[in-house]
């Protein structure tokens, strides 16, 4: 999925999301965790990156999809 891979690379820019990652890293156990293709999750949720241009096109799919966010 191209926006899974998207957010998966601007998940290793965001500062705060680097922070868990080193953690998880150095097996520290929390709620976030990294699944097998790479994404991080919180209780099974994708951790969005702060990018606001990421944010806002996450958005505007909730809002064309019939499905409910």
């Amino acid at each position: 999925n191209d926006f899974l891979e998207e957010v998966v690379e601007k998940q290793k820019t965001d500062a705060k999301l680097l922070k868990y990652r080193t953690l998880i890293e150095q097996g520290n156990k929390l709620d976030i965790e990294i699944d097998v293709n790479g994404v991080m999750r919180c209780r099974g949720r994708v951790c969005v990156p702060d990018v606001p241009e990421l944010k806002k096109m996450i958005l505007e799919e909730g809002h064309r999809s019939n499905l409910s966010i």
